[in-house]
């Protein structure tokens, strides 16, 4: 067996797939350009480095179940009210998922809630690395209580405890039973000053007894959402950026006439 074979089976084996792949081409390089042992073997570990690490986002690009229309590139920031537009750069940082915090946006339909909030989950994946899940909060409730049915509510919440951030969309929209309620409020209660949540909302806080029910329930979970969270209000005259695209679409067809 040749001394490279032998290399590239233990580079397999170790599970250096990137290694293995460029090593051949890799040393034709290094005696062409003559380079010494440290930039050789520098390059082999930057090469799996990076790979790896894009393999890694990747991979959690695809677990996010993040919409591709909703990313940072592609969002319209000129539409966004001006306090959204000045927070925005310190929540690209990250520093509140350090802290364990939460992101709250509030406002109508069609204002742009969900992309800021998925374009925020997008930079923390490619920028950063973080697990993060979008979810409808109808999805995550219904797969809660099924959980809950089959005794399996803790081994549930311990899976989604491994995601750094967990984004439910549209809360607004639940208006649960008290079985279904209670899950909810459990998932919440877990995630509190460990874990961060993001949530988009039609309704603002002194409604949100349509979804909870309870008077106590409901100041009990908005007291553990707002207590550490960073809230990005759209306002009721804020102009919808749904319609704004419309417009935007229909005008670009009539110059095309």
């Amino acid at each position: 067996m040749s001394q490279i074979i032998k290399t590239e089976n233990l580079l397999k084996s170790l599970n250096l797939l990137t290694v293995q792949n460029i090593y051949k081409d890799t040393i034709q390089k290094a005696e062409k350009g003559d380079w010494g042992y440290k930039r050789f073997l520098t390059h082999l570990c930057e090469c799996e480095f990076e790979d790896r690490k894009e393999r890694k986002t990747q991979r959690l690009v695809t677990q996010s179940k993040l919409e591709k229309d909703k990313s940072y590139d592609l969002l319209d920031k000129k539409l966004l009210p001006e306090k959204i537009r000045k927070v925005l750069p310190s929540l690209l940082e990250g520093d509140f998922v350090k802290k364990a915090e939460n992101v709250l946006a509030f406002g109508l339909p069609g204002r742009g809630k969900t992309h800021i909030i998925e374009a925020i989950g997008w930079e923390l994946i490619l920028r950063y690395n973080y697990r993060v899940l979008f979810t409808a909060t109808f999805k995550l409730v219904e797969t809660l209580l099924n959980a809950k049915k089959n005794l399996e509510l803790e081994y549930q919440l311990k899976k989604l405890d491994r995601y750094d951030v967990i984004i439910l969309d549209d809360i607004g929209y639940v208006q649960q039973s008290r079985e279904e309620m209670e899950v909810l409020f459990t998932f919440l209660a877990e995630r509190y000053e460990r874990k961060s949540i993001m949530i988009t909302s039609n309704l603002v806080f002194s409604q949100w007894e349509k979804i909870f029910k309870d008077p106590m329930t409901t100041m009990a979970a908005v007291d553990r959402l707002v207590h550490h969270s960073i809230i990005l209000e759209f306002p009721v005259n804020a102009k919808s950026i749904r319609a704004e695209k419309g417009k935007n679409k229909l005008n670009r067809k009539d110059s095309r006439k």
